[in-house]
């Protein structure tokens, strides 16, 4: 039972052993990837040392309880917590998402709704942040088209978590058409509306995941627009990044200089970059791979926030609950916790040959609508 577990026992101990040679601390990307590699292995590592532990000592009671019955009932103690520790390995062993340690690169886009699209946009994007803040992480906007009523054409924000599991584990479900029902600022009639905002979910690529040959780049300045500090509209700061090869483009103006927009353009780049490729990767291992946001069209929804009702549905897992008002506020925990325990689930019984298809799989694609 469990093999392989001895061989991720023995590469955790000789991660221990190269994480305390300094030498290996002075590459920090490197550093980095061992360190969330041993993070990663250690709850396996101790629960299958405990497994190893409850085991012997449940076969030494068993052989103690056929001499004295009195060891039976300690025998049967043991056995029950093998039994738990073999539950909590074959969850730890399900197949972890690799990016699950990365930071996020967060887009949200208007869509069907012209001005109150542009608004639920802007409700979705503090929502985040409120979510972001109760954690304990840092956002950052990276760049931000704002409307004349305070809404947002587009936003596109990085979330840093600090400690634990990174932002992707949370937040890479959120890719998707959310769906918004509510009574306009701008309806004078009282109606109720239907509007929605496309929300992109991409895993922040490192220096080393993603290799960029400046060659490939095409960078262009044009002045601001918007709303912003002096150098808005006066100065060429704005900067768009177009990726030869691939044909992406990404472009940033909201920070002063022409500097910190490239700089931030690239980051953005980056992760559009590592989301082709892995979903290149898995469109190779498997043909059901689903895109994550073709068009913002409110009959591809994945949530819907029903403003009358104060309801909140995701109708990927039939999550509903009646708490909109603090969903909205940034208490995404419960409906977050669904999405996570429903792929959970799925990998178990992928796992062990029972198919599954009630999950839920983070969406990928880099299509925003346009």
């Amino acid at each position: 039972m469990f093999e392989g577990l001895a061989d991720l026992a023995a590469e955790h101990a000789q991660l221990e052993r190269d994480l305390a040679d300094p030498a290996v601390h002075a590459d920090p990307d490197r550093a980095r990837a061992m360190s969330r590699r041993y993070g990663e292995l250690a709850p396996i590592v101790q629960a299958f040392r405990d497994w190893q532990q409850t085991s012997e000592d449940e076969a030494t009671a068993r052989e103690l309880a056929a001499e004295d019955p009195t060891f039976a009932t300690e025998a049967q103690q043991l056995a029950a917590h093998r039994e738990e520790l073999e539950q909590r390995l074959n969850v730890l062993l399900v197949p972890r998402d690799p990016n699950d340690d990365k930071d996020v690169i967060l887009e949200v886009k208007a869509g069907e709704g012209g001005e109150e699209s542009a608004l639920f946009a802007g409700d979705l994007l503090r929502m985040y942040q409120r979510f972001a803040e109760r954690r304990g992480w840092k956002t950052e906007v990276l760049d931000a088209t704002m409307t004349g009523l305070g809404g947002y054409k587009d936003v596109t924000v990085a979330v840093k978590a600090r400690g634990g599991d990174g932002a992707w584990s949370q937040l890479k479900y959120e890719g998707g058409v959310h769906r918004v029902q509510r009574v306009p600022a701008t309806e004078s009639q009282g109606r109720i509306h239907t509007s929605a905002a496309g929300v992109l979910v991409l895993p922040e690529a490192d220096p080393v995941d993603v290799t960029i040959d400046p060659a490939d780049l095409k960078i262009d300045v044009f002045r601001s627009s918007g709303p912003g500090g002096q150098s808005v509209n006066t100065t060429d700061s704005a900067v768009r990044i177009t990726h030869l090869p691939t044909g992406v483009v990404v472009s940033c103006q909201n920070e002063k200089s022409q500097l910190q927009n490239k700089e931030q353009a690239l980051r953005v780049l980056r992760a559009r970059l590592l989301a082709v490729a892995q979903e290149e990767a898995d469109a190779q291992a498997s043909a059901e791979r689903r895109s994550q946001v073709a068009t913002v069209d409110r009959s591809q929804r994945v949530r819907t926030y029903n403003f009358p009702e104060n309801r909140i549905s995701d109708h990927r897992v039939g999550f509903k609950a009646y708490n909109l008002d603090q969903v909205i506020d940034g208490d995404l925990n419960a409906v977050i916790n669904a999405l996570v325990e429903a792929d959970r689930a799925e990998k178990i019984a992928a796992a062990n040959g029972n198919g599954g298809g009630s999950g839920v799989a983070p969406r990928d694609s880099t299509a925003l609508p346009q």
